[in-house]
């Protein structure tokens, strides 16, 4: 039973590195098509939402490990 981490581990990492290359693919078809600046605009959107929720998960994680209890100091 050792193996079965290893390949569904694999399987996930092939998946999806197949599903960002055709992702990638289709979005930079699209921007060819001469919608560059609303593919830029749409791109810079959804990485400064993606930073967003990023903090907040991590700002959450931190004040609710904070009321447990949990020692989150360093050595």
């Amino acid at each position: 039973m050792d193996w079965v981490p290893i390949v569904f581990a694999s399987f996930k990492v092939l998946a999806l590195g197949i599903a960002m290359f055709f992702a990638i693919k289709w979005h930079y078809d699209q921007g060819e098509k001469g919608e560059r600046r609303a593919v830029l605009r749409t791109g810079v959107t959804m990485a400064a939402i993606f930073v967003l929720a990023l903090l907040a998960v991590g700002l959450i994680a931190f004040v609710l490990s904070r009321m447990l209890g949990l020692d989150l100091s360093f050595p």
